[in-house]
């Protein structure tokens, strides 16, 4: 059990998708993901999400991260925030996303 303090301590904000590519570098099927969350900027992130989903679907949709973990070099390329995502019963990934339009950067609470 945690209590709500630790809780607090993981900044999980709100990022609208500006860009989308394959990375077929990394060892797993993967994109890369470009996410502005406001006055925090834009981040990357490397995402295994493409048994589900295509890059240009992915383009404009706005994303729960995890922005505080340290960034993670993964195949030459510096992931700096943690895409959410819940795995399915097929194993996919599903990626977890706020049902109405918020504003990049609107931290989870």
């Amino acid at each position: 059990m945690i209590d709500y303090t630790d809780f607090e301590r993981v900044d999980i904000r709100a990022g609208r998708v500006i860009a989308a590519e394959p990375f077929p570098e990394a060892r797993k099927p993967a994109y890369r993901l470009h996410l502005d969350f406001g006055e925090l900027g834009v981040k990357q992130s490397s995402a295994q999400i493409t048994r589900r989903y295509a890059c240009e679907e992915l383009v404009g949709r706005t994303l729960l991260a995890v922005v505080n973990f340290p960034p993670r070099r993964i195949a030459g390329f510096v992931s700096e925030v943690l895409v959410l995502g819940v795995v399915s019963g097929d194993g996919d990934v599903v990626l977890v996303a706020p049902d109405f339009d918020v504003a990049p950067g609107a931290r989870l609470l």
